[in-house]
């Protein structure tokens, strides 16, 4: 994909940009310890490699490179080169924000143990009525093709608020006041996925609540719509909750124990899985740094005979827009222009990149609540077409 022109630079960690600067100084690293007191019987020297990498991070230390063995060490070189000297507090947030959640995996011993070392974070989500209730309510959603895919399409955005990486987006809950989705292409969104061909994809974020509403999501694009889906997911563990294969498979696995109609949705998801159905697509490239004009050929590729690609959540949108502070004006299209098929971001708000907003309307949300970019309150369902 060409660089869209008018890229502005990626923000930056420093004190330019006061909320990455805080994810780097104060959040990341409550979020490595966090990782450490959740492992009380992981041993001392994975303790003291997330303590030491806790304590690099918030003294803003110099990046360190990648340990070996790293069987993605290559795909990580250029970009580390490109960093290479930086400090945690001085460089591009897109970058440390990633690969801090990389080094996690090296302090963990992912590659060699599989251990999922926010498991138990995201396994204490599965006890809790309300995503079961929540998974329910979806799932009894009636009505005509077209209002059913609409009410559908809005679950899947507002339960990207359930972030257990983010307790401010999270603290908002599902419940949606009447000026809280900022920017809403549904219309158009529905009326394309009823009438075009293809396969349809989803790029994943959450687990938990949120990965339950996309499930329920890709049920009716399945059934209702004949539309084989692609779900794409986090090659191995990272932003606490983001989904990976292994969650996909044991939220399926969890659905047997729940009421009939959440049986019957692990099922028919299960079912399509072993028909070929729906895809579930693991890719490096999701954990890596890369903004969307470096998408990887296999994945353009894959992409382009789409009928359309849904992109979940804050990351996704910040890799779409090259994680930047753009001028008003610019819409989605804009920023991602060259992308090989429709897509769609559904996101609810939390950090400050954002394009496609109508005039007028940043600085009207600025007087209202300053934290208006960044709190998961509001929310976005944009689209290229």
């Amino acid at each position: 994909m060409p660089v869209p022109p008018g890229r502005p630079p990626m923000i930056r960690t420093d004190a330019s940009n006061p909320f990455a600067n805080h994810t780097l100084r104060v959040r990341v690293p409550a979020t490595v310890r966090q990782t450490r007191d959740n492992a009380p019987d992981a041993p001392p020297s994975i303790r003291a490699a997330l303590d030491a990498l806790a304590d690099g991070i918030a003294a803003d230390a110099p990046i360190p490179p990648l340990g070996l063995p790293a069987p993605d060490c290559d795909d990580w070189a250029v970009d580390y080169a490109a960093h290479a000297g930086h400090t945690w507090q001085a460089t591009d947030w897109f970058f440390a924000e990633i690969y801090a959640y990389r080094l996690i995996i090296e302090a963990v011993r992912w590659w060699e143990t599989g251990r999922d070392p926010f498991a138990p974070i995201k396994q204490a989500e599965e006890t809790e009525a309300d995503l079961w209730a929540m998974l329910d309510e979806a799932l009894a959603t009636d009505g005509p093709p077209d209002e059913r895919l609409h009410h559908l399409l809005h679950d899947a955005l507002w339960g990207n608020r359930i972030d257990l990486s983010f307790a401010a987006s999270t603290a908002h809950g599902t419940t949606v006041a009447h000026d809280d989705l900022l920017v809403d292409h549904s219309p158009r969104v529905v009326e394309h996925l009823l009438r075009a061909p293809g396969t349809v994809h989803l790029v994943a974020d959450n687990y938990g609540r949120e990965l339950a509403m996309d499930l329920v999501l890709i049920d009716h694009l399945l059934a209702g719509l004949g539309a084989p889906v692609v779900l794409h997911v986090k090659l191995h563990p990272t932003f606490v909750s983001d989904a990976t294969v292994p969650d996909v498979l044991r939220f399926l696995g969890l659905m047997a124990g729940h009421t009939p109609a959440a049986r019957g949705l692990g099922a028919r998801l299960t079912a399509a899985l072993e028909t070929g159905q729906l895809h579930l697509a693991p890719d490096p490239y999701w954990n890596s740094p890369r903004p969307l004009w470096n998408l990887p050929p296999r994945l353009a590729k894959l992409f382009a005979p789409a009928r359309l690609v849904l992109f979940k959540g804050d990351l996704n949108y910040r890799r779409l827009v090259g994680d930047a502070i753009w001028p008003e004006g610019v819409s989605l299209a804009d920023a991602t222009r060259g992308f090989p098929a429709p897509l769609v971001a559904l996101r609810s708000l939390k950090s400050d990149p954002i394009v496609g907003l109508p005039p007028g309307l940043p600085a009207r949300l600025d007087a209202l609540d300053p934290a208006w970019r960044v709190n998961g309150k509001r929310g976005l369902f944009q689209s290229t077409l």
